[in-house]
């Protein structure tokens, strides 16, 4: 009989297969660093008094929705007009840090994302919990759901 002997072919055809089946397949690359960077870019914004281009990280749709205060704000406009009567100037708006980030992601285009945040005032230091709804659109990651509470003393 020529070529290999039968068990010797089967050792190496089952040698081969769990060879293949032994090696990691690459991980899929994670959305963290995207959707880490729309809080970046919020912050930078913020800080900058630049109250529109801070919202520009929030879907631009009517069933947007922010949560904060006891209070539910529906829709992109109304949030961002929350944000300018609650935050009118500078003194008002202060410094923004975001800290503790933790993304969960719930599928390729869905995650949550769970953190502190904290303004500096002149006069008070604010802080609190939020917890956003992102998800992946075309434009990018973005915002569709905001809660956030603020630590009471």
């Amino acid at each position: 009989m020529s070529g290999f002997p039968l068990p010797r072919v089967v050792f190496v055809v089952l040698a081969l297969f769990l060879a293949g089946r032994s090696a990691a397949a690459p991980a899929a690359p994670t959305a963290a660093p995207q959707i880490l960077q729309i809080l970046q870019t919020q912050a930078a914004a913020w800080n900058r008094g630049d109250i529109d281009a801070f919202m520009q990280t929030y879907a631009q749709v009517d069933d947007l929705r922010f949560a904060s205060g006891g209070n539910v704000t529906y829709g992109w406009k109304a949030t961002l007009e929350r944000y300018k009567h609650r935050y009118p100037d500078r003194a008002a708006m202060g410094s923004l840090a975001f800290i503790e980030l933790t993304v969960t992601e719930l599928s390729p285009d869905a995650a949550l994302v769970f953190g502190h945040w904290q303004l500096t005032r002149a006069s008070d230091t604010p802080h609190g919990l939020f917890t956003l709804l992102v998800r992946r659109t075309p434009a990018g990651w973005r915002i569709f759901a905001d809660h956030t509470s603020v630590a009471t003393p």
